[in-house]
């Protein structure tokens, strides 16, 4: 049980919502289950206060674009000292300076929390013609900026394996990777019938939208796509337009962002999951997002990136879907077309699923976590 005076850890973010997945739900949630007090500082339209599974949920007014981020930093290290944390949890690099700068305040100890490969997150803002000049030079300077900043922290935890590298390596990393959280759920029943694909969390051209269209085209009129989530590149214009000029729009759902509860309920009621992230993004070779694990908790098989290493893998050692070259339509096709037999997609969904509930569960990830916790504030 909670005490009052238990030990509070700040979850600080520069661009997470308040509500996100990992940082709540998993993190948070685990580390007030064994007795921490909880909160999460996030951006949002307004300053108010809320609980989460055990965490507070507090939001700050930020204006938008990389800029207001930057020159935010000393704001955002002051509200962070302000609240009088044990520990400082912090999710972005300019978070995670933050929290640097509020320890020299207030005595916190700090955690940064990689969730991606930093060096590689400037590498398509680069302008083609000069990535053979200035590509190298601004990957090692990213990777230094990591190091300093693991040095100077107390310790460093990463969402996925293949992260380590550029925090000082294991010895130095706590892996608690995003595996799978269990919902009250009743798993997809797979029954013959038109097919239902379904794709959930943030949509981008670079998370493979536009060739959900195109291979769409290509399965028979009555399959459908139901996608769950936000465009967040600024592509959703283009994308409805695509699906009108294909042909396709009429069987096409978009449903806005929603708890993750009731998506969960959503993806249930589809047949075949879709994780279709594209080539030249090192984040993608190195991804394990959360909507692997949600469509497999829903007992959906997986259609999924040969490139994303450890996804695939996953993928291949559980028996619950097809890795194929995700940048081809018709390979995407393909794999739809060999799962239209029912009782192939219900064994792969029942193997997904416990894979999902046993060796990919969150409880061994959460438990690494709280270890930590407990050995940070062990003379607090």
């Amino acid at each position: 049980m909670r005490r009052d005076d238990a030990p509070l850890v700040l979850m600080l973010s520069a661009a997470h919502p308040v509500a996100d997945t990992r940082i709540v739900l998993k993190e948070g949630a685990a580390l007030a289950a064994a007795g921490f007090r909880v909160r999460h500082l996030a951006p949002g339209p307004a300053e108010d206060a809320r609980s989460l599974h055990g965490v507070t949920l507090m939001t700050y007014r930020r204006t938008p674009g990389w800029r207001a981020r930057l020159f935010g930093i000393p704001a955002l290290a002051r509200r962070a000292a302000a609240a009088g944390p044990a520990v400082i949890q912090a999710h972005e690099p300019d978070a995670w300076l933050a929290a640097l700068l509020a320890a020299r305040r207030c005595g916190a100890r700090v955690v940064l929390d990689v969730h991606e490969h930093y060096p590689s997150r400037l590498d398509h803002r680069l302008p083609g013609w000069l990535r053979p000049l200035l590509l190298p030079l601004v990957q090692a300077a990213l990777r230094g900026a990591c190091r300093a900043m693991a040095r100077a922290a107390d310790a460093v935890v990463v969402a996925k394996d293949g992260l380590d590298a550029e925090f000082g390596g294991p010895d130095r990393c706590v892996k608690v990777r995003n595996y799978a959280t269990p919902l009250p759920l009743n798993p997809r029943l797979h029954l013959p019938g038109p097919i239902a694909l379904v794709h959930l969390g943030a949509l981008t051209r670079a998370r493979g939208a536009f060739v959900m269209l195109e291979a769409l085209m290509l399965l028979p009129p009555l399959v459908r796509l139901r996608l769950i989530g936000r465009f967040t590149d600024g592509s959703e214009a283009e994308f409805h337009a695509r699906a009108q000029a294909l042909g396709v729009a009429e069987r096409v759902e978009t449903l806005d962002w929603m708890p993750r509860e009731a998506a969960m309920h959503r993806v249930a009621e589809a047949d075949i999951g879709l994780v279709l992230f594209q080539p030249g993004v090192e984040n993608h070779r190195l991804a394990l997002p959360h909507k692997l694990f949600d469509c497999m908790l829903a007992g959906l098989p997986v259609v999924v990136p040969e490139l994303a290493e450890e996804v695939s893998a996953v993928v291949r050692e559980a028996g619950c879907g097809l890795a194929v070259d995700t940048a081809e339509p018709q390979a995407v096709a393909d794999a739809v077309t060999r799962l239209a037999d029912p009782r192939e997609r219900a064994a792969m969904g029942q193997r997904g699923r416990h894979a999902a509930l046993h060796r990919f569960g969150w409880p061994a990830e959460a438990a690494r976590l709280v270890e930590l916790y407990r050995a940070l504030t062990a003379s607090q």
